[in-house]
């Protein structure tokens, strides 16, 4: 059995939490069971920022083949309305490798030491409220699918909206989700709606799903 952190992980900001999990668990590689296990109301925010993790390598699919049906199935989740991540078995015992997550968290610090000290709980019916939470489900499965796609230069921007939207659930910071949401929307708007490369996606799942 892994190690659990000697502080409740509820209790510290997003910057402490992620070198709670870093330095807290066995191993070379992080489980994604093991690091959202205790994490309570902020595990889809947990769960969401890892799934962004692959959109900021510059490898080239990789952002669309892993970060996306992963992003969508954090959305998925929040639109039926479940109040803990369902993980199948075999991506609960995969995970991050541990360099990786640590790289980015050390690349995120500026921007994390100075996001916390203007984020902190507040508006959480933002969060909690059984439409509020459909509505982020909504825009995670939109954005999350156009990151699945090959469309050029856009893997860090959806990386950084997506961002915004785990730092919310992860902080419970109900103004900045509703500026994810703001954001979240000129993206899909400029980027699926505008380009067709929403509706053209759609029609690909639906045909694979008939």
């Amino acid at each position: 059995m892994p190690s659990r952190p000697d502080r409740r992980p509820h209790d510290v900001g997003t910057r402490a939490l992620l070198d709670l999990i870093a330095n807290s668990y066995p191993g070379d590689r992080l489980r994604l069971g093991d690091v959202l296990a205790g994490l309570g109301n902020r595990s889809f925010g947990m769960m969401l920022f890892i799934a962004t993790l692959p959109a900021f390598i510059p490898i080239p699919g990789l952002a669309g083949a892993v970060s996306g049906p992963l992003v969508m199935l954090v959305g998925l989740q929040l639109l039926v309305g479940l109040r803990r991540p369902w993980l199948p078995r075999a991506l609960a015992e995969r995970g991050p490798q541990r360099q990786s997550l640590v790289r980015f968290r050390d690349r995120l610090a500026p921007w994390l030491d100075r996001l916390e000290r203007l984020v902190r709980p507040r508006a959480e019916a933002v969060l909690d409220l059984r439409v509020a939470s459909c509505f982020t489900g909504l825009l995670l499965v939109l954005l999350g699918l156009l990151l699945s796609l090959p469309i050029p230069f856009t893997n860090f921007l959806f990386g950084a909206l997506l961002l915004l939207f785990a730092l919310a659930l992860l902080e419970r910071d109900g103004w900045l989700m509703l500026v994810a949401w703001g954001a979240g929307i000129v993206g899909i708007g400029v980027f699926g709606v505008l380009s067709g490369s929403l509706a053209g996606a759609a029609s690909r799942w639906i045909d694979l799903a008939i």
